[in-house]
């Protein structure tokens, strides 16, 4: 994968994630630099957003995958597409147990805001991260 440079304000960029192995290491690296130039805390949150975003998609969805990010003045927003249109992420108590399920939870705590949008089979799954 090519180091991109940092990413400036108003622009977007895509990710493919692998189809079968997350590699979240790489796309954690990759965004980190789209992002350098941000104060650390801004950056890790938005690290931690991207990750428990393309966890789940890989958790609970069909690939193929992708990520984008998208910075502006104010915010970064963050997408994740999958191929898997009705399972919908919800909000609330976890039914993995106390250890696993909570990347929503973490996910509303960090960012502004945060949604889903449907496309023709499939979803995308956004945040924003104030900056």
């Amino acid at each position: 994968m090519d180091t991109p440079e940092v990413l400036s304000a108003s622009a977007r960029t895509l990710h493919t994630l692998p189809e079968d192995e997350p590699d979240l290491a790489a796309m954690r690296t990759w965004i980190g630099t789209l992002l350098g130039d941000l104060p650390e805390d801004v950056r890790l949150d938005v690290l931690l957003v991207c990750t428990e975003l393309a966890s789940n998609a890989y958790e609970h969805a069909e690939g193929p995958r992708a990520v984008r990010v998208q910075r502006h003045t104010d915010f970064v927003r963050v997408e994740v597409d999958d191929h898997t249109p009705a399972e919908l992420p919800n909000l609330g108590t976890s039914r993995l147990g106390d250890t696993r399920g909570r990347g929503l939870i973490l996910i509303a705590q960090l960012s502004r805001c945060w949604g889903t949008m449907e496309f023709a089979g499939g979803k995308t799954i956004w945040a924003e991260v104030d900056a």
